[in-house]
């Protein structure tokens, strides 16, 4: 009777890899690659934090008490999240939560065209130089 040493998985780990290179290479590794994902739009970055900030909101998150700053919303992007959560719980009064969630997608969505992503700066962000609350104890 003959014994047959096992493999190291060190040489498994090789010899898998390679297989797997001949067999991309067999059909067809040196293609072109597959486009990747389309570069977002400010009126889709728009769209995705209003909805998404929108229905945690509606879920009762532990996040959706952020202030908009920690959100990433712009001020504009604020007002749009304002009226949409409002829009969005009545109706989630009216017709449950499902459809108020489908219509912060919706609403998010055509606000933020409408407003070419909402984009605005802060009125309230001052350069560190202008600031006129302390820093770190400091008055500016």
């Amino acid at each position: 009777m003959s014994v047959v040493a096992p493999t190291p998985p060190g040489r498994r780990r090789i010899a898998a890899g390679v297989a797997g290179c001949a067999l991309l290479l067999a059909v067809g590794c040196g293609e072109a690659p597959a486009p990747g994902p389309r570069p977002s739009s400010p009126a889709d970055v728009c769209t995705n934090l209003v909805s998404y900030w929108v229905k945690e909101a509606l879920k009762g998150s532990k996040w959706a008490g952020l202030d908009w700053e920690q959100k990433g919303l712009s001020n504009e992007q604020y007002v749009i999240h304002d009226e949409v959560l409002a829009a969005a719980r009545a109706e989630e009064r009216r017709a449950g939560r499902d459809s108020a969630l489908a219509l912060a997608d919706r609403e998010s969505r055509r606000r933020c065209e409408k407003a070419k992503g909402a984009t605005g700066s802060s009125e309230n962000w001052r350069p560190p130089s202008e600031q006129r609350v302390p820093i770190n104890g400091v008055q500016p």
